[in-house]
C-alpha cells in the first residue's frame, strides 16, 4: 500500500522487508521452513532453539530470550525472559515481523503465553495486530503472571495487521490505513501520545472548501487520515516544541528539528518527602490495578527530580525517577491539584516499568 516490498526466496519464504526509500527493515534467514536468523533494528533473535531456565524452549536475542516459535507459522506471541534488556524498538520490530509471517501464512489469530502481559506490550501489539479484547483484560492478573513465570496463553485473540515502515532522517514512520505514529531521535510520536504526539495540521472540509487548521489542542483532528500531521511535544494543553511536519504517505515535509533545551529554575531540584508520598498515591491510580501497591511503594520510596528530559516528561534513572522540568513552567500556574495530576500521569509509565522490570530479574 505504501510502497513496501516484501521480498522472497525460491521456497517463496520471506527474506528481506524494504521500504520504498531502499530501507531495509527485516531481514531472515531460513534452513528450510526453519528460521536461522532474524535482523531487525538494533536486534538479532538467532533461531536456534536453546533450553532456557525460565522459558523452556527458547531463541537468543541479544542479551535476553524468547520463546521458540514455529516461524514459518506463528501461532503464538513470543514472551520475553527480560523484555528491559531489549534495545529501544526491538521488540516492536520482532512483532511486527511476527505479524506479517502469520498474515503470509494464512493465521487467523495469535494469542500470548508468557508472564508479563503489561500495558507496554498491549500498546506495543496494537501496532501490528487488531483485538476485540480491551486493555484491561490483557492486564488483568499481570502481576500474579510474572510471579508464577506463566506460560499458559491469555484467551484474547490478536489478528495480525502488520504496519509498513517508512525511514526518515533521525527515525522511521509507521503507516496502516495511515501514519499511526513516527519516531523520531527515540521519541515516539502518537495521535494521543503524551507528551509527544501527531497533530493534524489541517481539517478536510467535505464540502471542498479549504481546510481549516486544526485548533490548539484539538486531539480530534490527529485521527483524520487526508491531513498532513505534525510532530510535536505538548506538557498541559500548550506545545512546547514542533519538530517535523508528515505528508499523508509519511514523508517529511519539514524537520526533524532539535527539541529546545529547558531552562527551568526548578532543574536539579528534588521532590520533598511528603510530596512524593502524595504523588505515590497518584500514580498507584494510574498503573494497571494489579501493579498499583508495587508501583505505590517504589513511587514512594526512590527520589524524584526535576531535569530537562527533552521529548519525555519522566523516566527512570540510577538512583530514583526524574520529570520534565517544563511541566512546572506549565502547568503549576494553573494550581497545584493539576500540577499533581500531570505528574501523576507522568510517572505512572515510568514507573509501572520499573516494576515490571524488578519481577522480571
Amino acid at each position: 500500500m505504501h510502497g513496501t516490498i516484501w521480498e522472497e526466496d525460491p521456497g517463496g519464504r520471506l527474506v528481506r522487508v524494504v521500504d520504498r526509500t531502499g530501507h531495509v527493515h527485516a531481514e531472515l534467514a531460513w534452513a528450510g521452513n526453519d528460521l536461522v536468523r532474524l535482523a531487525v533494528a538494533h536486534a538479532v533473535v538467532d533461531g536456534a532453539v536453546i533450553m532456557h531456565p525460565l522459558l523452556g524452549a527458547a531463541h537468543t536475542v541479544g542479551s535476553t530470550a524468547m520463546t521458540a516459535l514455529a516461524w514459518a507459522r506463528p501461532t503464538e506471541i513470543p514472551a520475553m525472559a527480560e523484555p528491559g534488556r531489549l534495545p529501544p524498538g526491538a521488540g516492536g520490530a520482532i512483532l511486527n515481523t511476527i505479524a506479517i509471517l502469520a498474515q503470509r501464512a494464512g493465521i487467523v489469530a495469535l494469542r500470548y503465553a508468557g508472564p508479563y502481559p503489561t500495558s507496554a506490550l498491549w500498546r506495543t501489539l496494537a501496532r501490528s495486530f487488531r483485538c476485540a479484547a480491551d486493555e484491561a483484560s490483557f492486564t488483568a492478573g499481570a502481576l500474579a503472571r510474572a510471579l508464577r513465570v506463566a506460560r499458559d496463553p491469555i484467551a484474547i485473540d490478536f489478528v495480525p495487521a502488520p504496519h509498513e515502515r517508512l525511514a526518515i532522517p533521525g527515525g522511521f514512520i509507521e503507516l496502516r490505513d495511515r501514519v499511526e505514529r513516527a519516531v523520531i531521535d527515540g521519541i515516539t510520536y502518537e495521535p494521543r501520545g503524551s507528551p509527544a504526539r501527531l497533530i493534524a495540521a489541517a481539517r478536510p472540509d467535505p464540502t471542498g472548501a479549504e481546510p481549516v487548521l486544526a485548533a490548539p489542542g484539538d486531539r480530534s483532528a490527529g485521527d483524520l487520515p487526508q491531513a498532513s500531521q505534525h510532530c510535536e511535544i505538548w506538557f498541559g494543553d500548550a506545545p512546547y516544541a514542533r519538530v517535523a511536519t508528515l505528508a499523508p504517505d509519511g514523508s517529511l515535509l519539514a524537520g526533524p528539528h532539535s527539541i529546545p533545551a529547558c531552562k527551568s529554575p526548578v532543574i536539579g531540584r528534588v521532590f520533598p518527602p511528603a510530596l512524593r508520598a502524595a504523588i505515590a498515591e497518584l500514580v498507584a491510580d494510574t498503573v494497571p490495578a494489579p501493579l498499583a501497591d508495587a508501583a505505590r511503594a517504589l513511587c514512594a520510596e526512590l527520589p524524584i527530580r526535576w531535569a530537562d528530559l527533552g521529548g519525555r516528561a519522566a523516566c527512570e534513572e540510577a538512583d530514583g525517577f526524574a520529570v520534565h522540568a517544563a511541566l512546572w513552567d506549565q502547568i503549576a500556574p494553573l494550581g497545584p491539584g493539576r500540577l499533581a495530576l500531570a505528574l501523576a500521569e507522568a510517572l505512572g509509565p515510568a514507573v509501572t516499568a520499573a516494576v515490571v522490570q524488578r519481577v522480571a530479574v
